[in-house]
């Protein structure tokens, strides 16, 4: 399927672009990939076109361009756009797809919606993340070289004539999606339709971000793998993917907008509103709603109207109104352990009681029915409490036996483990947070001291300095407040901004990874201390425990 993706840049560094399209680069960093003797390594296989330029002085001819119509000179504007027409791995096999035919169909694409523009097309075989996809980039400057005719798609006539900027509207794209799906047909490759809203909507943000978390969950379970111990959670989810995928379960049951919406909130904790015929979302960690345009169009009101229709005609048919649905389709909630299975409560747990040993998560603390007065006024509410407790006995039993616990000291022994874990994490993580902390007032100390380094020179140059201090009083203390804690802490040499602020970013990604170490062995340790009070109650040890406090306190 081919697809189209624009960018748009800020950086008045046009070399940088011609060396992405010429040289690897790391996917995730967007640096280049250095030889053993650090120089740049070439790609593999790459066609390059320039137009209305030469390729390899693409970054000069800007330059002069945008001196002479003296546009693009503020840091703020957007200096280039960046079109990706990206084919189906499958062409190159199914269809004869070559890498010189996919850089003509670039030339086509662009001569047809970039003329009189610079240009870079330059057509890459090595898709992204390992796809093998191929791909053209288009990279134009954002300021008009050429006059050139007007087109359909130009909304305004300064659009046709040189010296002004490039004007990217929702008419273009929709004109440049349907003369790639054109050019598809045409060429009997792949295609999905590009103009009709994509069911599913996963934004670059988003999905970078959910690479970069799994990332960071392999670490950490690595660590904690190598510790001897079994992570809990294996599989980054992002937030709004974890709507998705509740909204996906619920509506395949759901006959109504109002058990549809019940049911999400029950079982995952989502809210959901209707505002002017549109759906959004609030996921429990959320405290901003997200509309179903963000999520995609098999979010919305109009298609989940129509599939709530569809579960009433199939009820109808089948005479079966299920409340929930069966236990083996639970959803696996963010950031949960791949294949566990939580307590589902719709299932008739008493006339089926094994399933309860297959619950594995979210353990609670049994209630003790004695101690509870809410318990011993309601008879109702008592048996609602012993079925509960049944029910987390077997989790605790169940986690029990999967994590090897033959007996109670060895259950012990794995808290005092974790504890001992969790108070090192604790302590790696306030020494982090300490020097974070003096990071910071070095940056701001030393900030002052460069920020008013000119007031200080313009002081030592004027001839009245009494009247210059009093204008510039502020500005001349905080630049001895600066040199002052300078030299208390560095003493003759002063130190870099630019190297106190990469130190403490890099203190700073130290914590984010010893946060979510904390707050695993916090968790751990929290679970543990429902296992260890739960097998308790199942051995009767707490009931002899307030047996003997009950005793103690009646001897005289």
């Amino acid at each position: 399927m081919a697809i189209l993706k624009h960018l748009s840049s800020k950086s008045a560094d046009y070399a940088k672009a011609l060396e992405y399209l010429m040289f690897q680069h790391n996917e995730r960093t967007q640096k280049p990939i250095l030889d053993e003797k650090g120089n740049m390594v070439l790609r593999d296989e790459y066609y390059l076109d320039g137009l209305n330029c030469h390729p390899f002085s693409f970054d000069k001819e800007c330059l002069q361009l945008n001196a002479q119509f003296h546009k693009n000179q503020r840091y703020d504007e957007i200096k280039t756009h960046h079109y990706i027409l990206s084919f189906d791995p499958r062409d190159k096999e199914e269809s004869g797809l070559t890498g010189d035919r996919v850089q003509q169909l670039g030339l086509e694409f662009a001569n047809r919606f970039f003329v009189g523009h610079q240009a870079l097309v330059c057509t890459h075989m090595d898709g992204h993340n390992g796809s093998g996809n191929i791909h053209v980039h288009i990279v134009i400057n954002s300021l008009r070289k050429l006059d050139v005719e007007p087109q359909p798609f130009m909304e305004r006539l300064c659009d046709t004539r040189a010296g002004y900027k490039h004007n990217q509207t929702r008419e273009l794209l929709r004109a440049m999606q349907k003369c790639l799906m054109v050019i598809t047909e045409r060429e009997h490759l792949h295609q999905v339709d590009l103009i009709s809203p994509s069911p599913v909507k996963i934004t670059e943000r988003e999905y970078w971000k959910n690479r970069r978390e799994q990332e960071k969950l392999n670490e950490l379970n690595s660590r904690i793998v190598a510790d001897g111990m079994k992570p809990r959670f294996t599989k980054y989810q992002t937030q709004k993917q974890f709507i998705r995928n509740a909204v996906s379960e619920v509506s395949t049951y759901a006959a109504s907008l109002e058990e549809f919406q019940s049911a999400l909130f029950e079982k995952y904790g989502i809210k959901l509103k209707t505002s002017r015929g549109r759906f959004s979302y609030l996921h429990p960690d959320r405290e901003k709603f997200v509309t179903a345009k963000q999520l995609g169009a098999s979010f919305d009101q109009e298609h989940l109207l129509g599939v709530f229709a569809g579960n009433r005609k199939n009820k109808t048919q089948q005479q079966v109104k299920p409340d929930f649905p069966n236990k083996h389709d639970s959803l696996e909630r963010t950031n949960q352990t791949e294949g566990a299975t939580e307590f589902n409560p719709g299932y008739d747990y008493e006339a089926d009681p094994i399933a309860i040993l297959y619950i594995r998560s979210n353990l609670r603390l049994v209630i003790d029915l004695q101690s509870n007065i809410k318990a011993q006024q309601s008879a109702a509410y008592a048996r609602k409490v012993k079925l509960s407790n049944l029910k987390e006995m077997a989790k605790t039993v169940v986690y029990v036996q999967e994590h090897g616990y033959d007996t109670r000291d060895n259950l012990n022994e794995a808290f005092k483990e974790i504890t001992e874990k969790l108070s090192e994490a604790r302590k790696t993580l306030r020494s982090t947070e300490d020097s974070i902390k003096v990071l910071n007032e070095q940056i701001r100390f030393v900030g002052m001291y460069y920020a008013n380094k000119a007031a200080k020179a313009d002081f030592l140059k004027v001839k009245n300095k009494a009247k210059y201090r009093q204008e510039h009083l502020s500005e001349l203390e905080a630049y001895e407040t600066g040199v002052k804690y300078i030299k208390e802490q560095f003493g003759s040499k002063v130190p870099s901004l630019k190297e106190l602020k990469a130190e403490r970013d890099r203190y700073l990604q130290m914590k984010t990874a010893q946060s979510a170490t904390y707050q695993y062995f916090k968790d751990y340790q929290r679970e543990l201390i429902i296992v260890r009070s739960n097998v308790d109650s199942i051995l009767g040890k707490g009931k002899k425990r307030a047996q003997e406090k009950g005793t103690s306190r009646d001897l005289p």
